[in-house]
């Protein structure tokens, strides 16, 4: 029992060097065979995995084939090419150490960091010796101002081309271009377009007009909304004042009707006769 658990320690953070690298690996969870490059080693909940070139975690990973050629991962898979910069997520992932090609499938994005360049496709190969990614089915990329989609696109990162073929498209802000086949450098953002050639563009024109037509129209909301406040705040000042000058007129009403009750208790007349009424009493 205390040999197994020792083995187990030891093989959470065992080295291997292969292929002339070393490859760092932890998790919680491990079972194979030390001393054996050739059978399968698997790591389970919050697999890692680091080689001189790529960095993987993953829910588990099997490392297999002599000197623990391919490496696969599945669940929730987050990665890094560390000499391309290309950063990557998927479901699932096999990678070939000895060819350094990895294929990646299920909900896949693959970033280029350095160019800032965004890929998501369904599968996505990509070889690290010459920096290409191959994409299939439901393809969309971002660069700058460019939306591009397709069936299947290839992405040079050397060289910072984009082949799109497959109901190729691509969008810049209101402009759309569609075709067969599509190149986009996106250094110089020069398209090319090949077979059934279709697309939309605005003129700058067309767009200053737009713009200041909208601005034109949000100023003229903004002054309404003004007017509309200014002639609140004036309708209520108005109703202040003349709810002032009744409560005026009220008590102007009150104090002549007072005035004169106090006149006719004092004048001489009612004290006369008051006096008379007692005397006649007597």
């Amino acid at each position: 029992m205390n040999k197994k658990i020792l083995l187990l320690q030891i093989l959470l953070v065992l080295n291997f060097l292969t292929f002339g690298e070393i490859i760092t690996f932890s998790a919680g969870n491990m079972k194979g065979t030390i001393g054996s490059s050739s059978d399968t080693t698997e790591l389970s909940e919050n697999a890692y995995i680091l080689t001189e070139s790529m960095e993987i975690s993953a829910d588990s990973i099997k490392m297999s084939g002599e000197n623990f050629r391919y490496i696969e991962a599945t669940g929730s898979i987050k990665g890094k090419n560390i000499e391309s910069k290309m950063e990557f997520t998927c479901e699932s992932l096999k990678n070939d150490r000895e060819t350094k090609i990895a294929e990646l499938k299920n909900n896949v994005t693959l970033t280029d960091t350095e160019n800032d360049v965004q890929a998501k496709a369904q599968v996505i190969e990509y070889n690290q010796e010459t920096e290409t990614a191959v994409m299939q089915i439901n393809i969309e990329l971002k660069q700058k101002e460019n939306i591009c989609s397709g069936a299947y696109a290839v992405y040079r990162k050397n060289e910072q081309l984009l082949d799109l073929s497959g109901n190729a498209q691509i969008k810049q802000k209101s402009d759309t271009f569609r075709a067969q086949q599509i190149t986009l450098n996106m250094d110089s953002q020069e398209i090319i377009l090949d077979g059934k050639v279709k697309g939309s563009v605005t003129d700058n024109k067309t767009s200053e007009n737009q713009e200041e037509q909208k601005n034109n129209e949000e100023s003229d909301e903004n002054s309404e909304k003004l007017q509309n406040s200014e002639s609140q705040e004036t309708q209520n000042g108005e109703n202040i004042q003349t709810e002032l000058q009744e409560e005026q007129n009220s008590e102007s009403d009150k104090l002549p009707e007072s005035e004169n009750n106090a006149e006719n208790s004092s004048s001489p007349e009612n004290t006369d006769s008051s006096e008379l009424t007692k005397n006649q009493k007597e």
